[in-house]
């Protein structure tokens, strides 16, 4: 499954339903329509969503977006395979729920196959050897492409790949926060257990819910027109913004000597420091800002670059 090193996340496409898809205003078709086809059109060839996004209004809306954008189900002969990852919700639930609920997964997302389903966290009511098992029978009976999770511990990841790799398949991700304003799987041992299990991180919020753009830091005053919780998170509080404002300079300087954003240069840090290992899923909720994502697969970082960035990150 090779990926770009940027996807398109889609959680704002969940319509404004739901209290995970509550945090994003509902988007008309046509934009969704059209930040799928600018993706596409830029190089980005895999997609994020999820059952909880809305219970289904995700998956539903990019099947309709890329349907309508042309886009060819991803069947084994596909010359140029444009990629569909979804999730199960865990939560209150029990392993068999996994099977209850793929049919409707399936039908949400109709003729474009599940090539990644993940568990949305360990938070399930089953062992892991359970889910691990319901997770392969899928496969085995062509359900689902491959196994991912998302949002597990170091030691968690390993013992679900361990119990699936019994059932004779491979866990290949695991979806976790990671940008240069979080950068915790360095230290709790996920990037180096996925490392040595060959698996892929697959990087949520890379741009920080928007700060690492650099515009909250331009106008402070943007938060507070803005619908979801952003207003009383820390980071965007002017002292969270003074906070990081060295990293956002060196960004903004760094990205004019390649002519490209401070929010690609923050994005292309994530998905280049560690090699192949990390991919990401920024989320676009317009035509521009799926552009700018895409433009982050048009320019590579020096060494230098990248280490002056990783100096400042490390010193906030």
């Amino acid at each position: 499954m090779a990926v770009s090193p940027v996807g398109l996340g889609c959680w704002q496409f969940s319509g404004g339903k739901g209290i995970i898809g509550g945090f994003w205003q509902g988007l008309e078709p046509e934009v969704e329509r059209d930040i799928v086809k600018t993706s596409v059109d830029g190089g980005i060839n895999w997609f994020d969503t999820a059952e909880a996004y809305g219970w289904g209004r995700s998956e539903e809306a990019l099947r309709s977006a890329l349907k309508s954008v042309g886009v060819t189900p991803n069947i084994e002969s596909t010359p140029d395979p444009r990629y569909v990852a979804t999730k199960w919700f865990p939560f209150f639930r029990f392993a068999s729920s996994m099977r209850r609920t793929i049919a409707a997964r399936r039908a949400k997302l109709g003729e474009y196959p599940i090539d990644l389903y993940q568990i949305h966290a360990p938070a399930s009511f089953s062992r892991m050897p359970v889910q691990m098992a319901v997770l392969a029978k899928l496969i085995d009976e062509g359900q689902i492409r491959r196994a991912g999770v998302s949002n597990f511990s170091a030691s968690q990841m390993e013992q679900a790949y361990r119990e699936l790799k019994k059932q004779g398949h491979t866990l290949v991700s695991n979806q976790v926060r990671y940008s240069l304003l979080d950068r915790r799987i360095e230290r709790n041992g996920v990037l180096d257990t996925a490392a040595r299990l060959g698996m892929t991180i697959i990087a949520y919020s890379p741009l920080e819910q928007g700060i690492l753009t650099g515009k909250f830091h331009d106008d402070p005053e943007i938060v507070k027109r803005r619908p979801g919780p952003r207003k009383y998170m820390k980071t965007f509080k002017p002292e969270g913004l003074d906070r990081s404002r060295p990293l956002i300079e060196l960004l903004k300087r760094v990205g004019s000597g390649h002519g490209v954003s401070a929010a690609q240069v923050a994005l292309r840090w994530v998905v280049q420091f560690h090699g192949e290992r990390v991919v990401a899923i920024p989320g676009a909720s317009s035509q521009s800002q799926a552009a700018q994502n895409a433009g982050t697969l048009s320019f590579t970082l020096t060494r230098e670059e990248l280490d002056r960035i990783d100096s400042a990150s490390r010193a906030l």
